[in-house]
């Protein structure tokens, strides 16, 4: 489990709550896990599956049940608070009153585990201020108060703190909650890339799957009442981790795309042929949503059912029974769909 680029590890990780009188509420037992430098690793699962109590428990926020965790090699549960603040940088989801303070005076808040809660900036600490702003690319908000940035400017500043902390693990809760698409991925892409050229660890949950198989370089998939599956994103997808992350018959993991989508119930079948993947893919997804079971040609020879020959995204032929009609879009053919049934 430990290698030079490892900075935290788990064995036999039980998470939960103390209840009070000795009792115990275990959420998971025996995790067994690594987070490594240079690397973005997203935990993934449903709502209620431990991701937030696994995140607390790393930060050292809640302490485990049992086994033990070690950062940059020493037994977590024995670092003084100031150690731990110069080692985990931590984000969470909550909307924190920062909107009377600027950028530069959020970001420089990362300095008090070097300075303390009252400490002065010296040169050395204003620049490293300075180039957390400039590496999250909001250097020209710098003087801007936090309440007039969007939200996804918001993250940034955020995570311009967490690198002014100057700390080897960031921990992220859920940053892209609140986010637009295009701040959701400017953010994952900014994480991944702060990753790999700073050479930190970062672990963050997450619900935005697609994001997270396009940028993870591993993934931490956490099922209720199951453990967690752990590995770099290509081998858990290719060897059907993900196909089982939702215990739901009506819901499921695309593969060859990377995506989830509602299980069909379909009304009657359509055998489709299609010049390239993309055309297929796109002519299965229409189908599918207007209640038709696919059949995929070549191979497929069924005289008695309709047959749809998508040439381009304007050449749509359907051959029915009755005779074979031409479209130039989909509009059209769903709609023709439509009234047949």
């Amino acid at each position: 489990m430990e290698s030079a680029t490892t900075i935290l590890s788990a064995q036999q990780l039980s998470i939960g709550y103390r209840t009070g009188h000795k009792g115990v509420k275990p959420v998971h037992d025996h995790l067994t896990f690594a987070l490594h430098r240079g690397e973005l690793t997203c935990l993934l699962g449903a709502n209620g599956s431990g991701k937030s109590t696994l995140l607390r428990t790393l930060a050292a926020a809640q302490p485990p049940l049992a086994g033990e965790i070690r950062l940059e090699g020493r037994d977590l549960s024995t670092l003084s608070e100031r150690e731990l603040s110069r080692l985990i940088g931590v984000v969470l989801t909550d909307k924190t009153q920062t909107g009377g303070l600027t950028v530069y005076e959020l970001a420089a808040l990362g300095r008090q585990p070097h300075t303390g809660f009252f400490g002065r900036l010296d040169r050395h600490d204003q620049q490293v201020v300075e180039e957390a702003i400039e590496a999250v690319g909001i250097a020209h908000k710098a003087h801007t108060y936090m309440a007039q940035l969007s939200d996804g400017e918001k993250q940034k500043a955020m995570i311009a703190k967490v690198l002014a902390q100057e700390c080897p693990l960031v921990i992220l809760d859920e940053p892209t909650a609140f986010l637009d698409a295009v701040s959701r991925i400017e953010t994952m892409t900014l994480l991944h890339r702060i990753a790999t050229t700073q050479q930190k660890a970062i672990l963050l949950s997450t619900h935005d799957i697609e994001q997270a198989l396009v940028l993870a370089d591993r993934l931490w998939l956490l099922r209720k009442g199951q453990g967690m599956s752990c590995g770099v994103t290509e081998d858990l997808i290719l060897n059907g981790d993900l196909d089982t992350l939702f215990d739901r018959r009506d819901i499921c993991f695309d593969r060859a795309h990377g995506s989830y989508y509602p299980s069909v119930r379909w009304e009657q079948e359509i055998v489709v042929e299609a010049t390239d993947d993309t055309l297929l893919h796109w002519t299965v997804n229409a189908l599918n949503r207007n209640s038709y079971g696919c059949r995929i040609a070549p191979g497929e020879s069924s005289p008695a059912l309709p047959r749809l020959t998508v040439t381009d995204a304007h050449t749509l032929t359907l051959h029915t029974t009755t005779g074979t009609q031409t479209f130039n879009d989909f509009a059209t053919l769903i709609e023709r769909l439509k009234k047949q049934n």
